[in-house]
């Protein structure tokens, strides 16, 4: 099973980082964040990925063109150009890297790359930017018995402030930054039938609009609820937080 990865976004909150590379590349421990979504998969078995490119897409090619070279020893002979490769330490994943236009939507960078999917084959998908404690394989296993075309990851986000409980001007209870508001958001992660692309339009779609108002209404979208580790990278603030989980050696999305 392939892994899909939305990679195209500006990341216009965070732009102290993007101007000069991708949201996705933005590193988390000395790696883009992208790379750790990756290894998230990878745990569970999945090694073959399609990263949508959009905006400085040529940052992203760039590093993994070079990233065998990157993550092995090697011997370079600066008079013929030769090089030998002692060890290397990179992975065995098949990458394919496809351009799908700096103004796309999220929905229209899927449906541009379903001639690199099995129309026989269902397919996971995620964004750049968000990491979780989440087991692959479970989530697979819960789309394929609830036999819809879409599953996607509901989650419920970490709260940023602690809430109150009051009655008769005396507060009742405090909670330290409790889980959202109650409801559950998606956190991404789905799993995908190649025939949920016929949702979508074109580039002006957005995934997260009318393809899944309409699967849902029809009852194509399974939830799959994840209650463990989730957090995304909208911000500087999430990027701090996440380098600090990370500097922690407590990084509960670290499942490798």
């Amino acid at each position: 099973m392939k892994a899909v990865i939305l990679a195209g976004g500006v990341g216009s909150r965070l732009s102290e980082e993007t101007e000069v590379r991708p949201k996705p590349m933005v590193e988390i421990g000395g790696r883009p964040i992208l790379w750790h979504i990756m290894k998230i998969y990878a745990h569970f078995g999945i090694d073959e990925f399609i990263i949508c490119l959009g905006y400085k897409g040529d940052v992203i090619k760039e590093y993994f063109i070079n990233y065998y070279r990157h993550t092995s020893d090697l011997t370079v002979d600066t008079g013929s150009g030769e090089i030998d490769i002692h060890r290397t330490g990179a992975e065995n994943w098949r990458v394919t890297l496809v351009e799908t236009g700096a103004d796309t939507m999220t929905g229209g960078r899927l449906k541009r790359i379903g001639n690199f999917l099995d129309p026989n084959e269902d397919f996971l998908m995620t964004y750049g930017d968000g990491v979780a404690d989440i087991d692959i394989g479970d989530l697979i296993r819960h789309h394929q018995d609830g036999a819809r075309m879409a599953t996607v990851t509901a989650v419920r986000p970490p709260g940023r402030f602690g809430a109150l409980e009051i009655a008769d001007n005396r507060v009742t209870q405090f909670t330290e930054k409790p889980l959202g508001d109650g409801n559950f958001i998606s956190g991404g992660f789905f799993v995908l039938s190649p025939k949920a692309l016929q949702y979508i339009d074109g580039d002006d779609t957005s995934w997260e609009s009318t393809p899944m108002e309409r699967l849902a209404s029809e009852g194509q979208l399974s939830a799959y609820h994840h209650t463990g580790f989730w957090q995304s990278m909208d911000t500087q603030r999430d990027r701090t937080k996440l380098e600090g989980i990370w500097a922690s050696g407590k990084a509960e999305w670290k499942l490798w």
